[in-house]
C-alpha cells in the first residue's frame, strides 16, 4: 500500500514539472520582452515642428494661415492647435499672425486676414499651403508668380471661406481644415510633404547656455494697451500663457488657453514704405534675439536658416523645447520688458 502511494506521488510530480515546462515555453523570455519594448520605442516618433511625441507619422503638408489680431478679432479660433505662430506688424501698430499647423489641425481657424510679402516668404520656408483673405500688392506679385500655393478668400468668399454673423468684416472670415483640404484638391495642390524636423531638446534637457530665470515677459508694440503682449510662466505645465491687452488669450470655440513652450523674440529692421503704412521687414539678415523656455531667458541671435527664423548662439543652432513656439518679430528689443 505504501509503495502504491509513493508511485502515485512520483507520477504527480512528473506531471507538474511537465506542465511548468510547457508554460515556460509559451511565455516570452526577458530578452523577448526587451525586444518588444525596443520595437515599441522605435515606433515612437516626434512631430517635426513641435518636437512632441506622436504615434502617427505626419507626411502631410503644413498649412500656414493668416490670422487677424485686431482687437475686434479676439478671441481667435484655432491658434491653440498651431505648432508655430509668427507675430509681426502689418500697418500701423496692429500685428498679424502667421499660424503654422502640422501636428494638429483646428476644426475652424480665423478670422482670416490678408497677406503681406514677408509672410509669403516665411510660408515658403515650411513648404506650407498658404491660406489668406486678400493681399498687398507685393504679396499678390509673389503669390501670382507661384512662389507659394495659396487659397485666397477673395476668390472663395462664401464657399470655402465663411462669414461669421457675430463679427463685422473684415474681422469675420473663417475657414475649416476640411475646406482647406477641399480647396487644395480643387486647385491641384499636393497635400503630401516630407517635413524636415526642427532641432529640439529632449524632454528633461535644458540648453547649456548662461541664462536668466524669467517667469514673465511683456512686449509693447505701441503705447496702446491693445497692442501689448504678455506671457506668464506656468510652472506646473512648463509653458508660458499668453495675454493680449491684459486678458488671457483663449480659443473662441474651446476656451483652451493659448500657450507656448518657446518664445523667440527677434529684433530686425522695419521701414514704412507708403502712405498706407505698409512695411519692409527684414527677415533675412539676422540679428539680436531672446529665447525664453522652461523658465529661463537666453540672450542670443537669430538667423534665417532654410527659410525659417531660428535661434543661434556661438554659431550653433539652439534647440527648442518640445511644444508650441511663438516667434515675436519686433523693431527694437527696447519694447520688451521682463
Amino acid at each position: 500500500m505504501g509503495n502504491k502511494k509513493l508511485l502515485v506521488m512520483v507520477a504527480l510530480a512528473i506531471m507538474l514539472v511537465g506542465c511548468q515546462s510547457d508554460d515556460s515555453r509559451n511565455e516570452p523570455s526577458q530578452g523577448d520582452q526587451r525586444d518588444e519594448v525596443t520595437e515599441n520605442v522605435a515606433q515612437v516618433e516626434r512631430a517635426p515642428l513641435s518636437g512632441e511625441i506622436t504615434e502617427i507619422k505626419k507626411d502631410t503638408r503644413p498649412f500656414a494661415v493668416m490670422v487677424n489680431n485686431d482687437e475686434k478679432a479676439r478671441p481667435q479660433s484655432g491658434l491653440h492647435k498651431a505648432d508655430i505662430v509668427y507675430e509681426i506688424l502689418a500697418e500701423g501698430d496692429i500685428t498679424r499672425f502667421l499660424a503654422i499647423f502640422h501636428s494638429e489641425l483646428p476644426d475652424t481657424v480665423g478670422p482670416v486676414r490678408s497677406a503681406r510679402d514677408y509672410f509669403v516668404d516665411l510660408t515658403k520656408g515650411y513648404n506650407a499651403l498658404y491660406v489668406f483673405h486678400g493681399w498687398s500688392p507685393a504679396a499678390k506679385e509673389k503669390i501670382e508668380a507661384g512662389e507659394v500655393d495659396g487659397i485666397n478668400g477673395l476668390s472663395y468668399d462664401g464657399t470655402l471661406f465663411n462669414r461669421a454673423s457675430f463679427r463685422k468684416a473684415p474681422h469675420n472670415s473663417y475657414i475649416t481644415s476640411e475646406n482647406i483640404e477641399k480647396g487644395a484638391t480643387m486647385l491641384n495642390y499636393s497635400l503630401e510633404a516630407t517635413v524636415p524636423p526642427l532641432l529640439f531638446l529632449k524632454e528633461e534637457e535644458t540648453n547649456d547656455l548662461n541664462g536668466t530665470t524669467t517667469d514673465y515677459v511683456k512686449i509693447e508694440y505701441s503705447s496702446r494697451q491693445t497692442t501689448h503682449v504678455e506671457y506668464k510662466y506656468n510652472h506646473t505645465n512648463d509653458h508660458y500663457v499668453r495675454y493680449s491687452a491684459g486678458e488671457k488669450l483663449t480659443d473662441l470655440d474651446t476656451l483652451e488657453e493659448i500657450s507656448a513652450a518657446n518664445i523667440l523674440i527677434v529684433e530686425t529692421e522695419h521701414t514704412v514704405l507708403d502712405k498706407q503704412g505698409r512695411r519692409f521687414i527684414d527677415i533675412e539678415s539676422g540679428g539680436q534675439a531672446v529665447l525664453i523656455q522652461k523658465g529661463i531667458r537666453y540672450d542670443l541671435e537669430w538667423k534665417m536658416a532654410e527659410g525659417k527664423i531660428l535661434p543661434f548662439a556661438n554659431g550653433q543652432q539652439v534647440p527648442l523645447a518640445p511644444g508650441k513656439t511663438w516667434i515675436q518679430v519686433v523693431p527694437n528689443l527696447n519694447i520688451v520688458s521682463y
